[in-house]
């Protein structure tokens, strides 16, 4: 029986490729990037258990590479008969000065990918609510996220799919570590509040270099995002500052840091929640070393 990683490696020529490959590069740098973005998504979809055969999903597309990123490679999957899913295009439209309404459903149309263009003026909300020197991404995501909620729901869809990746759950842990005071990133799966609906990140193992290379060589239509865009300064851009940094100095350590989110050891730390550190007891004559169960 083939596997999953043989079947992605052991496509060749153009027989091997979903249509929406035809106008990409046929170089094999570009051929070896397409197969390894493939197989981090699948890792990470089989890894988290995110398949229930049959289920609906609605994939968040703002416009940027990574969204379209996440589409073209959730649509490759299902292609190749690896992903046995339905899948919904959604973009949220929040009234963003000068968006581009035409862009997202000329190119879903082009490809024939089912979807829903939403609008909801949640821009005029946030710039109300949130002064011009602060940053906007905390209340515009939730807002973003609420109607997407919504939208599952009236679509009969299981989970929400995200284009969040590797290098966005990084910039998170460490936005969490150096200011929130907790250990806590983006998890690949989790479920609202609600209990109804799955948040997915299937990218969650792939760099965004690869994603940005991806884009570029596949031409997405980018939109830009004027509501964030052009504040600087956010946290989020020091951390992604640090951690290039870090990679310039010692290649690998991003893959070596997304390893160890997923290899915690509690006893190794100081949460006392999560490991009962009072139990612990050196073994003395007569009594035997005492362990937490």
């Amino acid at each position: 029986m083939m596997t999953m990683h043989q079947t992605i490696e052991t496509d060749g020529g153009d027989a091997g490729l979903h249509p929406l490959f035809r106008e990409a590069p046929s170089s094999v740098e570009f051929n070896k990037l397409r197969k390894r973005l493939l197989r981090l998504t699948r890792q990470a979809i089989e890894d988290y258990g995110m398949v229930r055969p049959g289920d609906r999903w609605l994939v968040a597309l703002s416009g940027g590479k990574d969204s379209y990123g996440l589409l073209t490679i959730l649509l490759d999957l299902k292609w190749r008969g690896l992903l046995p899913v339905e899948l919904l295009a959604c973009n949220l439209d929040q009234g963003q000065p000068n968006f581009p309404k035409h862009i997202l459903p000329e190119y879903l149309q082009s490809l024939g990918v089912p979807h829903r263009i939403e609008y909801q003026d949640t821009y005029s909300i946030v710039t109300d609510k949130i002064p011009e020197n602060r940053t906007y991404c905390s209340l515009c995501s939730r807002l973003r996220r609420g109607h997407l909620y919504r939208i599952a729901r009236e679509e009969g869809c299981s989970s929400l799919v995200l284009g969040h990746h590797r290098d966005d759950i990084l910039e998170t842990f460490f936005m969490n570590l150096f200011h929130g005071g907790r250990l806590a990133a983006m998890p690949p799966k989790l479920i609202n509040d609600e209990g109804d609906v799955n948040v997915l990140r299937p990218l969650s193992f792939c760099a965004e270099s690869d994603l940005a290379r991806f884009a570029d060589a596949m031409k997405f239509p980018i939109i830009p995002c004027d509501l964030c865009g052009s504040q600087d300064g956010l946290q989020r851009n020091a951390m992604k500052d640090m951690l290039s940094d870090i990679e310039k100095r010692m290649p690998g350590r991003k893959d070596t840091m997304i390893r160890a989110l997923a290899n915690a050891r509690p006893s190794h730390l100081l949460d006392r929640e999560l490991f009962d550190f009072a139990s612990l007891m050196p073994e003395t004559a007569g009594n035997p070393a005492t362990q937490p169960d």
